[in-house]
């Protein structure tokens, strides 16, 4: 095996265990996110760019408008995990001023104004 097959080799390897770890990574967010829906109607958020970390924020909500339930996703890496989020439970929807709440931390604040916005 010539040394270009076997960079050829490794690359496409590495191709393959980034779809695998990818597809992982999605699974884990759809079985968060269905948990998420069961509680209520679900707000989602992303800000990050693409050589800084991401962030994904999902809330529920109930019918009175109060964060019910949610979790947070960051990190670079497809080895990034949905982790409960529970600072805002029993927040109403209006309550939920991004600057206010999270003023140290810019991603989780793009996040929220997203996931807070209405739907149409």
């Amino acid at each position: 095996m010539t040394s270009t097959s076997a960079l050829i080799a490794c690359a496409m390897l590495a191709w393959v265990a980034q779809i695998v770890l990818g597809w992982w990574q999605l699974q884990r967010f759809n079985h968060a996110f269905d948990q998420l829906c069961l509680c209520g109607s679900v707000g989602v958020g992303r800000s990050g760019g693409r050589f800084k970390p991401r962030v994904v924020l999902a809330l529920a909500f109930d019918k009175e408008e109060k964060v019910c339930a949610g979790f947070l996703l960051r990190g670079l890496t497809i080895f990034a995990r949905p982790q409960p989020f529970t600072a805002l439970n029993g927040m109403k929807r209006e309550q939920l001023m991004t600057g206010v709440i999270f003023p140290k931390d810019p991603d989780i604040q793009t996040a929220l104004s997203l996931a807070i916005e209405p739907k149409s």
